[in-house]
């Protein structure tokens, strides 16, 4: 469906209302002893949440690991997924609470991060490669050339970038012996950290569960987004032989049975019944069931979600289509329009780590409100390149308007201020491409804990922001889907009350005139960005 024809699909309802009314609902008692464990696997940490069947978080555990030039250790993520759940499973059962009780686990995890490993030893062959990583770029401009690359998009969604899966297992082939090897013999198996994790979490070699869910399949490139199965023209055009290379199955993000159970650890014999991409989840646990509805995640990049309904929008305006959720049985697939923006928390953390303002991220925000303004002061925090909506991939880091009058706080509210304008830009395209302006931004993730920020994005976008008291979101979503394959909910209705109480509502506080003024400084940022990198310049990882 183009993005010129009517965009949302308003005939999409929540529920049924009649066989709503049939369906017995869960007592409130009953819901508050009833338990789902949500593994939360991000691209700096992992943690494990459990939460009551009335969407309460009542024990967590969180681990952050290494991360070396945009690369992750496999081993290491599985192992702080197993550390996270013995944890936080020991704090509940300190607190009186029967693990008997813990119904299902659901996982969520960093979506286009890929990994390889062995058919034959189940032993990773490379280290995973992390979504924001740009040491594809060359292999980009190249693959722009080849015939076919007009037609990608329209396929699959995703534009050809440093940013899908595909681009990530093309070095991998390339660069990597064993890798190469492994192919050769069609031993090659191929996975995003999803499927690594249920392989791994089932039993590894042993079980040999293979399998993802629709939400992650879709950011490999390989799914066409309109049947939701592996697409023989997206992998012929990126010269992949299908026998050579093991692709996990596709199956909805909500199934009792397709993701096994925990083979090991305090858990053992839980079943696994819901999986789902992080951005996914955030849009399930800010209960975004409806078309029109969205959501902005500030973490470690920062991804804005818009509900477009049961038929996929492919974008003019520089927006990446993917599936927003698919909760299986009778329900059908649902779609999203996504602004995805690869530097967001991160850019806290540079200014923390690397230029030493602060000694930690919770401080940003004092760091920022010690000025008034960003003194003129623009950072386009391009470190790999820019995302959504520009797809700039020659853009680097840069800053304007420093003068021998700015100060630390200054550049603070640059970099926080970043991730707002390039929100702004987002909203600018989805309102292009759906036909619909948003009248309230619905946001997550641990920028949201500065009200600073908060503020910020709602005078830049110039509509309120609108944040809950409980901010695991996406660690809520997996849950929900988890959930709803055992039953402890049945119906989207009986969620409507989860995490509504004492929301913040941060409404615009400047004259839009001053906004606007702002937002065409930053864009002039954008446009001086450009070039930094050479066009024959091959990226390196970092």
């Amino acid at each position: 469906m183009a993005a010129s024809e009517h965009a949302v699909q308003t005939g999409h309802k929540i529920d049924d209302e009649s066989s709503a009314r049939q369906v017995p609902q869960q007592d409130e008692e009953t819901l508050k002893d009833w338990y789902i464990g949500s593994i939360d696997q991000g691209t700096t940490s992992t943690r494990f949440l459990i939460f009551n069947g009335l969407g309460v978080p009542v024990a967590s555990h969180q681990i952050e690991f290494k991360q070396i030039w945009m690369e992750q250790d496999p081993r290491e993520i599985v192992e702080s997924v197993h550390t996270c759940i013995e944890e936080a499973t020991k704090s509940f059962s300190v607190m009186g609470k029967s693990i008997d009780n813990i119904k299902a686990i659901g996982i969520t995890s960093q979506r286009e991060t890929t990994v390889l490993w062995d058919r034959d030893t189940g032993e990773p062959l490379y280290n995973a490669i992390a979504w924001p990583d740009t040491r594809t770029q060359g292999i980009v401009r190249e693959l722009k050339g080849r015939l076919g690359a007009d037609k990608l998009q329209d396929i699959c969604g995703l534009p050809l970038s440093t940013y899908p899966s595909a681009l990530k297992l093309t070095w991998l082939l390339r660069n990597v012996k064993e890798v190469q090897q492994a192919y050769g013999a069609g031993r090659l198996m191929f996975g995003t950290i999803d499927t690594w994790l249920l392989y791994c979490l089932n039993g590894g070699k042993d079980k040999n569960v293979h399998i993802t869910d629709t939400t992650n399949a879709s950011r490999t490139m390989f799914v066409n987004l309109h049947t939701l199965e592996y697409s023989s023209e997206v992998l012929e055009f990126f010269q992949l032989d299908p026998t050579k290379i093991l692709l996990p199955k596709i199956v909805p993000c909500s199934d009792a049975e397709a993701f096994g159970s925990l083979a090991s650890g305090v858990l053992k014999g839980k079943k696994i019944t819901g999986c789902l991409g992080d951005q996914s989840a955030a849009l399930v646990g800010q209960l975004g069931f409806e078309p029109g509805m969205a959501k902005n995640t500030y973490g470690t990049g920062c991804f804005l979600l818009y509900n477009v309904g049961e038929k996929p929008v492919m974008s003019s305006h520089g927006l990446l289509a993917t599936v927003a959720y698919n909760f299986g049985g009778k329900r059908k697939p649902v779609y999203a329009l996504e602004g995805s923006i690869a530097v967001a928390g991160s850019a806290v953390k540079f200014v923390v780590n690397n230029l030493k303002f602060v000694d930690s991220s919770a401080k940003i925000s004092e760091c920022a409100a010690t000025v008034n303004d960003n003194g003129g002061c623009y950072f386009v925090t391009a470190f790999s390149g820019l995302f959504a909506p520009y797809w700039i991939d020659d853009a680097q880091g840069t800053m304007f308007g420093i003068t021998q009058y700015t100060q630390q706080g200054h550049i603070a509210r640059a970099a926080m201020e970043a991730t707002c304008f390039q929100t702004k830009a987002i909203l600018d395209a989805m309102e292009k491409d759906s036909g619909h302006k948003l009248t309230e931004l619905a946001v997550d993730g641990g920028m949201t804990d500065s009200d600073l920020c908060m503020q910020t994005q709602a005078d830049i976008i110039n509509i309120p922001v609108d944040r809950p008291i409980m901010r695991e979101t996406t660690a809520l979503g997996a849950a929900i889907v988890a959930g709803f394959a055992v039953d402890v909910w049945k119906e989207f209705e009986e969620l409507k009350e989860i995490n509504k109480e004492d929301r913040t509502i941060f409404k615009p506080q400047i004259p839009q005139e001053e906004s606007a003024k702002k937002y065409r400084r930053w864009t002039k940022a954008v446009e001086m960005s450009k070039g930094w990198l050479d066009s024959d310049t091959e990226s390196q990882s970092q």
